[in-house]
C-alpha cells in the first residue's frame, strides 16, 4: 500500500507547503493554501507514450506532415492555426456563460462528420445538451456522448469507443480516484491533464479541455497546466454583449498573433469575416474619442480610442483603463505633463477601448495621447483623421509596422487622413488613397490637429 501524505497546495499557484500557512509563499495570494492528502502511486494508464529515448542527430530525424483537421468554424480554424493537429491537447478558457460549450458543440458537429468524436461532460446530463443542441440546431447524430467524471472510466470508455476527437467539458469536474482531495483541486487537475496528455500522444487523439477562469483572468487550477498543453485558447468579451474575442495565448503549431471574432446569436457563434469597422460606432463624433486602425494578426480592425478627463474631487486623482495597459497609461499621462505641460494631477482620467477589444500594441499611443488632450481641451478630433504612432519618453513618435496594410483598410472605410511617425512618410509610395500627416514630436500633433 502506498504511502499518503499530506500537503497544503496553493488554489491558485500550485505552491505546496508541509503546513498551512495565511500567505502563499509562491504567488503572494492569502488564505489560498489548502489540505490535500494524495497517494504517490502511478498507474498503467500513466506509463510513457514514447519507447525508451535514445540520441539522434537533428538532421537524421525524417520530417513528417501532419495534415490538419478543419473544424468547419473559418474563426477557429484561423486562430488554431488551420485547424487542430492529430495527437495534440488544447485547452480552451473563458469566463462562465462566455459561450465556451456553445463554440465546442457547434464545431464537434462538424468534426463529428469527418471522425470519431466523444463529448465527456461532467458539468451538464445528456438531456441539457441536447437542449442546447437544438437550440443550436445541431443534430449530433455522429456525436457521442459520456456524463462521467471519473477519469479512470472515462479512459476505459476511449479504449473502447476508440475517438478520434475527445472534448472533456470541464477538466475542473474531473478527478481520479488516485487522489484524495476534491475535483477542482490543483493535484486532481494537473494529474488528469497529465493523463490526458499521456492518452492524446499515445493514442494518437486529438483532445480538448474546457478550462473555467478565475476572477482575476487566469485558468483556475496550477499554471503548469498550460505548460503541458499543446494549444491555450481564451474566449473573452462581455457575456451581456453580444460579440466574443478567441485569442490564441499559446500555440505550439501556429501563430499566436491571430484572434477571430464571434457575434453571440440565437443560434450559436457566427463568426465576422469582415470585422474592420464593427468596434465603430460611426455615431457623431465627441471630444475624447480618436480611432487608431489596430493590427491583430493578419487583419486591420478600427478602434475608438476613448479617454475622459474630469476635475477629481479627492486629492488622489484616479486613472482607470479598460482595454488598455494601465502601466502605459500612467507612461502616457507623464509624458504629457512633461512635454506638453499639461496639469494633470487635479485630473481623473478614463480610458476606454470601445467594444470590449484590448490593445497591446505600443502603436496606439499616439492615439491615446491624443485622445485625453482632446477631453482635456473639450475639442473633436477630425472624424476622418486616424492616429497611430509609438511615444518614446521623449515625447518623440516612433514607427511602426505594416502602415500600408492599416492604410489600405483605413481607405475602404472612408477616412482620407492618417497621422503617422514622419520617418515613416518617405518610405511610403507616392500613389497613396489617404493624406499622411507625419510628425516627430508628440507636441507637433497636438498643434496640428486641435487649434489651441
Amino acid at each position: 500500500m502506498a504511502k499518503e501524505k499530506s500537503v497544503f497546495v496553493c488554489q491558485d499557484c500550485g505552491h505546496e507547503s508541509p503546513k498551512w500557512m495565511g500567505k502563499c509563499p509562491g504567488c503572494g495570494s492569502w488564505n489560498t493554501l489548502v489540505e490535500e492528502r494524495s497517494v504517490s502511486l502511478r498507474t498503467d494508464n500513466t506509463k510513457a507514450w514514447q519507447p525508451e529515448g535514445k540520441v539522434v542527430s537533428l538532421a537524421s530525424v525524417a520530417h513528417e506532415t501532419r495534415n490538419r483537421m478543419l473544424t468547419g468554424l473559418e474563426e477557429l480554424d484561423r486562430v488554431l492555426g488551420g485547424g487542430f493537429v492529430p495527437d495534440s491537447l488544447v485547452l480552451l478558457g473563458g469566463n462562465p456563460g462566455i459561450g465556451k460549450s456553445t463554440l465546442l458543440l457547434q464545431s464537434a458537429a462538424k468534426l463529428a462528420a469527418k471522425e470519431r468524436l466523444m463529448y465527456v461532460s461532467g458539468e451538464e446530463s445528456v438531456t441539457q445538451i441536447k437542449m442546447r443542441a437544438e437550440r443550436l440546431g445541431v443534430t449530433g447524430e455522429h456525436i457521442l456522448l459520456l456524463p462521467e467524471n471519473n477519469m479512470e472510466r472515462i479512459l476505459a470508455k476511449m479504449n473502447q469507443e476508440n475517438p478520434k476527437i475527445v472534448i472533456v467539458d470541464s477538466i475542473q469536474t474531473v478527478y481520479t480516484e488516485h487522489i484524495s482531495s476534491a475535483p477542482g483541486s490543483v493535484s486532481q487537475v494537473r494529474e488528469c491533464a497529465m493523463r490526458l496528455l499521456l492518452e492524446a500522444k499515445g493514442a494518437d487523439r486529438i483532445i480538448i479541455l474546457v478550462g473555467h477562469v478565475t476572477k482575476s483572468g487566469s485558468l483556475a487550477g496550477p499554471r503548469v497546466l498550460e505548460h503541458m498543453v499543446d494549444t491555450v485558447l481564451y474566449l473573452e468579451g462581455d457575456k451581456n454583449l453580444e460579440f466574443r474575442v478567441l485569442r490564441a495565448v499559446k500555440n505550439r503549431f501556429g501563430s499566436t498573433h491571430e484572434i477571430g471574432i464571434f457575434e453571440m446569436k440565437s443560434q450559436g457563434l457566427m463568426g465576422i469575416d469582415n470585422p474592420a469597422e464593427l468596434f465603430l460606432s460611426r455615431k457623431m463624433p465627441s471630444s475624447g474619442m480618436v480611432v487608431y486602425p489596430a493590427l491583430e494578426g493578419s487583419r486591420v480592425f478600427l478602434l475608438e480610442i476613448q479617454a475622459l478627463c474630469t476635475r477629481s474631487v479627492f486629492g488622489n486623482p484616479r486613472r482607470l483603463a479598460t482595454g488598455y495597459d494601465l502601466n502605459r497609461l500612467l507612461l502616457m499621462l507623464a509624458i504629457l505633463e512633461k512635454k506638453m505641460h499639461y496639469v494633470l494631477s487635479d485630473q481623473d482620467v478614463y480610458i476606454n477601448v470601445a467594444g470590449g477589444m484590448k490593445v497591446s500594441e505600443t502603436a496606439a499611443d499616439l492615439a491615446v495621447c491624443l485622445s485625453i488632450a482632446s477631453s482635456l481641451k473639450d475639442q473633436v478630433f477630425p472624424h476622418d483623421t486616424l492616429a497611430l504612432g509609438e511615444v518614446g519618453l521623449g515625447g518623440e513618435i516612433r514607427v511602426v509596422p505594416q502602415l500600408e496594410k492599416r492604410i489600405n483598410e483605413a481607405h475602404g472605410l472612408g477616412y482620407h487622413t492618417i497621422i503617422v511617425p514622419q520617418d515613416m512618410v518617405a518610405r511610403m509610395p507616392s500613389d497613396l488613397p489617404v493624406k499622411l500627416v507625419g510628425v516627430h514630436h508628440l507636441k507637433e500633433a497636438v498643434l496640428k490637429v486641435f487649434s489651441s
